[in-house]
């Protein structure tokens, strides 16, 4: 019923844009914690999280944002990503309670689910991995 809502020629547009804003908002999450913007000391305080544990993460956060936005190495970095989120939500969210909405972990299994996706599904276009070719139907 829903079927054909959008072009199917748009199918690589809307992947590219997904991996891109997707990458864009976890490297968000290195550049505070690695270079301080945007600033979330006071938040960084609240968590206890040890600063060598700021400095891993925050790497990780980095290199795999920047990774993701330009796709390269796609596939093995979001598998890579995928993992690491689980871990994040399992150590850090899960222990506070059952509902993701009450542990503040939406966004950590949505970026596992969608570092997963983009494991299977790969780049896309618009990436170095994959070039500026658009899908073919």
């Amino acid at each position: 019923m829903l079927d054909g809502i959008l072009p199917a020629s748009w199918r690589g547009f809307t992947h590219a844009a997904l991996r891109i804003m997707t990458g864009l908002l976890f490297l968000e999450h290195g550049t505070a914690k690695i270079l301080s913007f945007p600033n979330i000391d006071e938040m960084l305080k609240a968590t206890a999280m040890p600063s060598g544990m700021v400095l891993g993460t925050g790497l990780v956060e980095l290199i795999g944002g920047i990774l993701i936005v330009i796709g390269l190495f796609t596939r093995s970095v979001a598998f890579i990503l995928s993992g690491y989120m689980a871990v994040a939500y399992f150590m850090a969210h899960a222990p506070m309670g059952f509902f993701p909405l009450l542990n503040f972990g939406e966004s950590a299994i949505l970026y596992c689910f969608i570092f997963l996706w983009l494991a299977t599904a790969g780049a896309g276009p618009f990436s170095v991995g994959g070039g500026r070719r658009a899908y073919a139907d």
